[in-house]
This record gives C-alpha cells, sequence and structure tokens, in this order.
C-alpha cells in the first residue's frame, strides 16, 4: 500500500469507447476466464459483490479489524458490498510474530471466520515486505543464512497455518523501486534477488492450492517499474517459480493522470499466463473536497476497474477500504484525504457510482 501513480484520465467519449470495447465470453465459464464467482449468490443484486459476480470479477475491500469489531455499519457494509477481504494489517509479520516464535493469529482468525460466514473469498496479506517487521528482525544481528532460515520459517508457518482458507496470497510486496530497480531491502542485502523465487517455492510447497502473487504499488502503466517486474516473472515462469499473479495497487491521487495505459500493461502479464488483480485501490484527494475532485476520483477508479474488466484473466478488483471514516490516507499523506467510495458517514460517492455502472454493463456482456 502506497504511493500515487501517473499517466493520462480518460475522458467521456473514451470511457464509452472503452466500455465497447469488453470482450468478456458470455459464454466462459468462470474458472475458464480466470474469474471467480460464488455458485450461488447470497449478495444483493445491486451490490458491488452482486455486479461483480454477474460480470465476472470479485469485488474486493480491505479490512479495518477495530472498526469491523466496533463499528455495526462497517461490519454490515463490509459484508454485503463485497466477495472477498484482505486483511489491512492483521497477517503482517509485526503483528502475528511480534516475538520470535511466538505467534498471533486472533485477529486474522476473525477475519478468516468473517469471510466464511459471509460467502467471501480472503488475500493474504503480505509475507514478504520490508515494512511492518518486528522489532526482534530488524534490530537482529542476523547471519544470511539465519535469516534465510528465518525467512523460510515464517512462510511456512503462516500458509501452513491458513492452509485451505487462502484463495491469493501476496508472497513478495513492494520489491522495486520507481526507476525499476530492486528496493535494497533487509531482503536484498542478505540474501540477493533469490529471496523472491525461494519465497515463491516455500510458500507453494505449504499450500499448493493458494494463488501466489507479487504485489507493487506504481506499476498501473507502462513504465519503468511495471517493465521491471514483467523481465523479473517473465524469468521467474521460464525457471518454474509458482508465481501465478501480479497484484497492481491502485493507489491513485487526483492530482496526477490515471493510468491510461493500464490495458495495455494488463495484458502483457495476462499474455504471460498470469493471473492479474487491482488489489488495494483508493484515490486521494487533496482536502477541501469539492465536486470537481469527486468527479476526478470518479474517473480514476473507473479507468482502473475498466482496465480489470478488459482483461481476461484479471479475477478481482479490490479497494483499500471502502469508507473514509477509517482511511489509512489523512494519516500518511499531509492536507490528503477522502479516497474511499463511501463518505464517512457510509454515503455512496462519484466513485462508487461509476464503478456500479461499469460492472453493470460488463455483466450485460457476459
Amino acid at each position: 500500500m502506497r504511493k500515487a501513480t501517473q499517466a493520462t484520465v480518460i475522458g467521456t467519449a473514451a470511457a464509452a469507447l472503452l466500455v465497447s470495447t469488453f470482450t468478456l465470453s458470455a459464454n466462459a465459464s468462470p474458472e475458464h476466464n480466470g474469474h471467480h464467482a460464488k455458485p450461488k449468490s447470497e449478495f444483493a443484486a445491486n451490490s458491488l459483490a452482486g455486479l461483480g459476480e454477474r460480470a465476472g470479477v470479485r469485488i474486493g475491500t480491505a479490512v479495518d479489524m477495530a472498526a469491523l469489531a466496533a463499528d455495526a455499519p462497517y461490519r454490515a457494509k463490509a459484508a454485503g458490498e463485497f466477495s472477498s477481504v484482505t486483511p489491512e494489517n492483521v497477517m503482517k509479520w509485526e503483528v502475528v510474530e511480534p516475538q520470535r516464535g511466538t505467534y498471533d493469529w486472533a485477529a486474522a482468525d476473525d477475519l478468516v471466520d468473517f469471510a466464511k460466514d459471509n460467502g467471501q473469498l480472503v488475500r493474504g496479506h503480505t509475507l514478504v515486505w520490508h515494512n511492518q517487521l518486528p522489532s526482534w528482525l530488524t534490530g537482529g544481528d542476523f547471519t544470511a543464512a539465519q535469516l534465510r532460515e528465518i525467512l523460510h520459517k515464517h512462510i511456512t508457518d503462516e500458509v501452513t497455518h491458513f492452509k485451505g482458507k487462502i484463495w491469493q496470497w501476496d508472497v513478495v510486496n513492494e520489491a522495486f523501486n520507481d526507476d525499476g530497480t530492486m528496493r535494497d531491502s533487509i531482503w536484498l542485502q542478505k540474501l540477493g534477488p533469490g529471496y523472491i523465487a525461494d519465497a515463491f517455492r516455500w510458500a507453494h510447497e505449504a499450500d499448493p492450492k493458494a494463488k501466489l502473487f507479487i504485489n507493487d504499488y506504481n506499476i498501473e502503466g507502462v513504465n519503468a517499474k511495471s517493465t521491471a517486474l514483467y523481465n523479473l516473472v517473465t524469468q521467474l515462469r521460464k525457471e518454474h517459480v509458482p508465481v501465478h499473479g501480479v497484484g497492481i495497487q491502485g493507489h491513485l491521487d487526483v492530482q496526477y493522470n490515471a493510468p491510461h495505459d493500464i490495458a495495455d500493461n494488463m495484458k502483457r502479464f495476462d499474455d504471460l499466463g498470469l493471473e492479474t488483480a487491482i488489489t488495494e485501490a483508493d484515490v486521494r484527494i487533496p482536502m477541501p473536497v469539492d465536486s470537481t475532485k469527486l468527479e476526478a476520483q470518479a474517473e480514476a477508479y473507473d479507468v482502473l476497474l475498466r482496465g480489470c474488466l478488459l482483461t481476461e484473466h484479471c479475477t478481482d478488483f479490490t479497494v483499500w477500504g471502502f469508507t473514509d471514516k477509517y482511511s489509512w490516507v489523512p494519516t500518511t499523506f499531509t492536507g490528503e484525504g477522502a479516497a474511499n467510495i463511501l463518505d464517512e458517514n457510509y454515503k455512496v460517492k462519484s466513485a462508487y457510482k461509476a464503478m456500479s455502472q461499469d460492472l453493470a454493463l460488463a455483466a450485460g456482456r457476459n
């Protein structure tokens, strides 16, 4: 979860043109086209989940577990509007293993149970990242061999704990810099670039049925970073590393242009035989909010979702939180906020309406 991306916001005429070119097959099964629908939907027909089911794509949200426990309207929206969920924080290393060898799965287990109760799939987020690591790990003076074994154990233990319960894992998160070089993380410093292939192999050994994704930000369009990732996954596939998908985060900002070439970019990965997903969509706004900014926000969500709908094996579109009431943006980006599809009072915004319209149009072509 991070940062902005840049390209071009498509105007209304271009949006209509792209919508008219949806290529989702009316006869293709969910399994054939890479999408996963509930066998029998209990989602309201006009909910994002219901519309997404008919369009052949799951619509998900990141979940704030404190809000889920304490806020009834939040819980109702999380259950009723979305067909998949992603833990915002509770599967990250610093939460699940705060002390070495001592695991705390309670909050993550609660989310998995919530999803099961509501007919939702779970995206696991995230196994290997440079951020939100426990202090015992970042402050430890480990040799390369020791660190490799620590990483192996962590991946194996976490994936095994949730075996059979996770649809997609973000195995490696944010491994690249914007210029296409590899991020100088603790993993690269100590283990070299091979840590990525190792992580996927270890995760696959622990749960052979889970879909394994590499996830990053600022890779929405064709640029140095997305091309570096494309080159990496091309090589990993040649080496038979079990990487199944590419997660495109989708953290945008109305101050920048939306990624007009996202469908072209996603097709590159699709052509490799990989699944794709928009994994963390939000569109932040410099405060205060006005109608022009809200319309620009709606167009940005629209561009992201259409990129997924135009890509045959894009399985899901996940928003990084659905209400401005609990957004991570204001505490991270000074002077910005209102990044989600519902406002602080759970009222739908133009972005929600744009997503609903896109899904309805795609469903009509299925």
